[in-house]
């Protein structure tokens, strides 16, 4: 087979296989709520059902369970093992500067554009545990589910057949085409923070070789998204009807100065991991 044609046959069977990785448990997740709060039960049983299912399909996809011949490739194409202290440490820092400086740039945009706000169930009628759980269970769901699909199989796969910055870009692609949170957001506006958020993932798992500091990081950024960001966006002021205020201001000066500090980190990271 020709090279060029089999480098897109991977490419597709990446996407492919990416996506659905990432998003069926999302939408099992998702149809076990509606059911769980539509039964009128105050009780979060949809949370502990997904949780093993979601153990279940983390253990399988790091290759346990049958069949014992394509273990080692499942283990390999998930790569959840921890990377060494110093660069794991350097890469939490790395992502979390990077998480802020994504919360900065969401929140300009949001001035910039009117943003729908919250994304989360209406919980009010349900005790706080029940929220607290939901919120925290989902916060966990998208997180483990895009890294393994996306920045496990699909981006290990892409390494394989494609010069290195090829394979973080396409993946941080493949990541913004996602149905992502909130839904009613402008489309160009979601592209771009979410190619950049993919793109931080992208790097950390290339340079680490691990997914696990990007899936601490992710779960931490959307928990952060979830309860801090979105909540706020319809009060924010539009830049167009009530001019520059402070708070754009500091989210500009937040995103510029997180970001430069980000990629200090991860050029630190490179160093410690001899891939630059």
């Amino acid at each position: 087979m020709p090279t060029v044609a089999r480098k897109l046959l991977a490419l597709i069977w990446a996407a492919i296989l990416g996506f659905a990785i990432a998003l069926i448990p999302q939408a099992v997740w998702s149809a076990l709520i509606l059911l769980n709060l539509n039964d009128g039960d105050a009780m979060p049983w949809a949370v502990a059902l997904m949780a093993v299912l979601l153990w279940l399909y983390w253990s399988y996809l790091g290759g346990h369970g049958p069949p014992r011949s394509s273990a080692d490739a499942r283990r390999n194409s998930l790569r959840a093992r921890l990377p060494p202290r110093s660069s794991f440490a350097t890469a939490i820092v790395a992502g979390a500067l990077a998480i802020v400086a994504l919360d900065g740039l969401w929140s300009v945009m949001a001035q910039l554009v009117r943003m729908p706000g919250s994304v989360l169930p209406d919980l009010s009628g349900y005790p706080l545990f029940t929220g607290v759980a939901l919120v925290a269970m989902g916060s966990l769901v998208s997180p483990i589910c895009e890294q393994a699909g996306l920045w496990g199989y699909c981006q290990t796969r892409l390494e394989r057949e494609l010069p290195a910055w090829a394979a973080i870009v396409l993946t941080a692609a493949l990541f913004a085409l996602l149905p992502h949170p909130p839904a009613r957001a402008a489309i160009g506006a979601r592209l771009l923070f979410f190619f950049l958020t993919g793109l931080t993932f992208s790097v950390l798992a290339y340079l680490t070789g691990s997914i696990v500091p990007g899936l601490l990081v992710h779960i931490g950024g959307i928990a952060s998204f979830f309860t801090l960001v979105w909540p706020n966006d319809p009060a924010r002021a539009l830049v167009l009807q009530s001019g520059v205020d402070a708070w754009f201001v500091i989210h500009a000066a937040q995103t510029v100065i997180c970001a430069g500090l980000a990629v200090v980190a991860l050029r630190r990271l490179a160093r410690i991991t001899s891939l630059t």
